[in-house]
């Protein structure tokens, strides 16, 4: 919230205050000021003047010569190049010496021959942001208002001696999004009166219930609707002190019925809306919920299909002719030929105005405010003071009366504060008294006893609803560099990492010391990228924001492997070609085809390795990565975080991998057999559409290892006796698994078998055709007494016999 002090001291004195310390007051209360905006930005002598004549410069087309009274006792000759510049204007004029902002100063300077004394100018060269002037001052010269005094200084006439103060308020603060709201705050902090706006109505004689009639067929939704009738307007620039305000603001000025409105929801917090009376059919608005598939055509000339539930403004003929507190409709909108208003004051639940904004991508002024809860006894002084200020500056006629229907009276809550629990929080020692004037000075009625406050809270101050808001309120005014530092007392709990926390850490610290490189991807992806690869966990749809940032970020991630392979793709066209990267991040799954609650979001680790393994050398060509890379990494994992023996792999060729070179990754654990991940070599018309050479990449789910690693670690003595080896090549058919045939080698060989290692696979003619040779390696070891041969022998022909039985397994010879 921007806020004029030149607008604040209509409502409080700032005499004697400077702006800076104020701000500093204000954040040390509680409210942060990001900024202090000084509008003048380096302008000094230029004044109001007034274009007598004007003619075109003999020796330049595109320049004119203009003679120009700015009330300086003689009249100036001014060359200017301003396409609208025109004989009987008002102007801005910059004097000989006067200074503008980057430095220009204005001398006297003749160009193309022409003695120039001083410079018109547009509101750019002022310093003024265009984009907040009327469309039609945006290009050329600034045109002034033509009963503006010859000779006034431009820095008078157009505010710029204001200093904007920006308030950066926290959700529960909507009280200080209006000026008056802004002025309460000051107050309390300056123990100042706050002086609210008069609105002096006329009586015109006609009744405003004779023009209009309101009805609310969603009294949930809407407990207040108001509506005055003002007749006969005329539409007009809104006076320069108004514009100068909502420029002050960041607001456009638009016309003088439009800026009012803005204004007053500025001055009150409370959003208005300006209908064209004769265009609301049947003399009536009425406030119901959308049904499926209206439309409606707001102000902005789009087109928007609207929710079922979607809070309306609708005429006589059930026709919507506005979003109820988001935006009004174009079809009732306040043009040029307008001359009859109905002004509409509200109001609308925030829940119902924050669902319609949010689903249609449409934020405005008045949505802000009504999504934080205005403050509900503001509905009709706000409706008074704009059609107080339409009488007066648009020349309209109020019809007598309020036509309105109230479901719900604004009350004020009162709020029970034990004055020992106050200093207990706060560790203070303030009086009763002491309390009541602090509360006193944010317009808090106080009474009760000396031990106990009874405070009534206005109903600007929706966020106090309990006895430590009120703790807060004393504490922040009276200055929490007031309250002495004291000794923390109590029990404490030592802090410390949950599970999951400490074995991401873990995973992290434990691959990037094996040499990978950890990546953070955005939590956006392309549509349809995660469908290339296997689902993970339930909920195969896509989840699509609202708004998007552009269409590579349309969507959340269900998957990290989409944003791994563009990271691999963006640095392999930067000659990065040796890549090991992981991510720890999380995925995004839903069954739902429209979103009623938060979908499932799954913590996951992503692996992509591709490249060399081992540079060339002079002796020694380069060696690249493979499968049993990868492979090999996450068996370290796995032992490391002790479910390695819980681990199985099956040969899978899923959507988006090699169809030979890919596994699906099983964890035997807690809640049974469950598939928790997929590694492989990515499928290779992937791979040559991404011009990427043989790529591996992994992805897993990280709750079944929280639930399945083990808590400690388990150390094991150095064995005392010696181990045996002994190796065997066996031939198979092509299609068994290494992993079944050492699964069968330990069941056999029992607990003398101390491990089992592949160290071997052949393929060839003399094989025959769908055969392979496996060989492995065995190492016995009993860790009470060294073995025997006939032993070791003994349990080694059970495994022979086993892998015989269990797959038809030869000795290679």
């Amino acid at each position: 919230m921007k806020v004029s002090t030149e607008w604040l001291s209509d409502y409080i004195s700032l005499d004697g205050v400077n702006v800076e310390e104020l701000a500093e007051q204000i954040t040390r209360s509680g409210i942060e000021i990001d900024s202090i905006e000084n509008r003048n930005q380096g302008v000094s002598n230029v004044v109001v003047g007034f274009v007598k004549s004007k003619e075109k410069h003999p020796d330049a087309d595109k320049l004119n010569i203009c003679v120009v009274d700015a009330g300086q006792g003689e009249e100036l000759q001014i060359v200017c190049g301003a396409k609208n510049v025109a004989a009987g204007q008002k102007v801005p004029v910059a004097l000989v010496g006067a200074k503008l902002p980057g430095g220009l100063e204005i001398k006297k300077a003749k160009l193309r021959g022409v003695l120039s004394q001083g410079m018109i100018c547009s509101a750019k060269e002022l310093g003024l942001n265009d984009k907040l002037l009327p469309k039609e001052q945006q290009e050329g010269i600034l045109v002034l208002p033509e009963d503006v005094e010859i000779g006034t200084p431009i820095t008078e006439l157009l505010g710029l001696d204001d200093q904007v103060l920006d308030f950066d308020l926290t959700p529960n603060r909507s009280d200080c999004l209006s000026m008056i709201g802004a002025a309460y705050e000051v107050g309390a902090i300056l123990s100042r009166e706050v002086k609210l706006p008069q609105s002096e109505l006329a009586s015109t004689g006609v009744l405003a219930k004779e023009r209009i009639q309101v009805k609310i067929d969603a009294p949930d939704l809407c407990s207040r609707y108001a509506v005055r009738y003002i007749a006969d307007v005329k539409i007009g620039p809104s006076p320069l002190w108004m514009q100068n305000r909502l420029m002050a603001a960041g607001i456009r000025p638009i016309s003088n019925i439009v800026d009012i409105t803005n204004y007053v929801m500025l001055e009150y917090g409370q959003p208005l809306h300006a209908f064209d009376a004769d265009k609301i059919a049947g003399g009536t608005l009425g406030v119901r919920q959308a049904k499926a598939g209206e439309k409606l055509v707001t102000l902005d000339g789009q087109e928007r299909e609207l929710e079922a539930g979607a809070l309306l403004i609708v005429d006589g003929e059930d026709r919507p002719v506005a979003l109820a507190g988001v935006m009004g409709g174009l079809d009732t909108e306040v043009t040029d030929q307008t001359v009859n208003i109905v002004l509409e004051s509200a109001k609308f639940a925030g829940s119902s105005v924050r669902r319609t904004s949010r689903s249609l991508g449409l934020r405005s002024e008045a949505s802000q405010r009504f999504e934080k809860e205005v403050d509900p006894a503001s509905v009709i002084p706000a409706l008074n003071r704009a059609a107080a200020l339409m009488a007066a500056y648009a020349g309209g006629h109020v019809a007598e009366g309020i036509v309105e229907i109230v479901h719900q009276e604004p009350e004020e809550k009162v709020v029970s504060l034990s004055l020992q629990k106050l200093n207990d929080y706060l560790g203070t020692n303030i009086s009763s008294l002491e309390a009541k004037a602090i509360l006193g000075r944010l317009r808090f009625e106080c009474a009760g006893s000396e031990e106990v406050i009874e405070v009534r809270v206005p109903t600007r101050r929706g966020d106090i609803t309990r006895d430590v808001d009120l703790i807060e309120e004393v504490a922040r005014l009276y200055g929490y560099d007031n309250i002495e530092a004291t000794m923390i007392e109590g029990v404490t709990t030592v802090g410390g990492y949950t599970k999951p926390q400490a074995l991401r850490r873990t995973i992290r610290q434990l691959l990037t010391h094996g040499g990978w490189q950890e990546v953070m991807g955005y939590s956006f992806i392309r549509e349809g990228a995660s469908a290339k690869f296997p689902q993970l966990a339930e909920g195969d749809r896509e989840i699509r924001l609202a708004m998007p940032m552009s269409e590579d970020r349309s969507v959340l991630r269900g998957s990290l492997l989409p944003g791994m392979i563009d990271i691999a793709v963006y640095n392999r066209n930067r000659k990065q070609d040796n890549l090991a990267l992981f991510e720890i991040g999380s995925i995004f799954r839903t069954n739902e085809e429209k979103l009623t609650k938060q979908p499932n979001e799954l913590p996951v680790l992503s692996l992509l390795l591709t490249g060399d393994r081992a540079e060339k050398r002079w002796n020694a060509p380069a060696e690249k990565v493979d499968f049993f890379d990868l492979k090999g990494a996450l068996e370290s994992l796995f032992e490391y975080l002790g479910v390695a023996d819980k681990m199985t792999y099956e040969a899978d060729g899923p959507q988006g991998f090699h169809p030979g070179r890919s596994a699906s990754i099983f964890l035997n654990g807690t809640t049974g057999k469950e598939r928790i991940g997929t590694l492989g070599q990515l499928h290779p018309e992937l791979q040559r559409e991404l011009d990427l050479d043989d790529t591996y990449v992994a992805e897993l789910l990280l709750e079944p290892l929280y639930r399945n690693a083990g808590e400690a670690y388990v150390y094991q003595e150095l064995p005392r006796y010696p181990a045996m080896q002994r190796d065997i090549a066996v031939v198979v058919n092509s299609d068994v698994e290494a992993g079944a045939l050492i699964d069968v080698i330990r069941e056999k060989a029992g607990e003398l078998l101390e491990s089992v290692e592949v160290f071997d696979v052949f393929t060839g003619a003399k094989l025959g055709e769908g055969k392979k040779s496996v060989a492995l390696s065995l190492v016995y070891r009993h860790m009470e007494r060294t073995l025997t041969d006939e032993e070791v022998a003994a349990v080694h022909d059970q495994v022979v016999e086993g892998l015989s039985q269990t797959f038809a397994a030869e000795l290679r010879k």
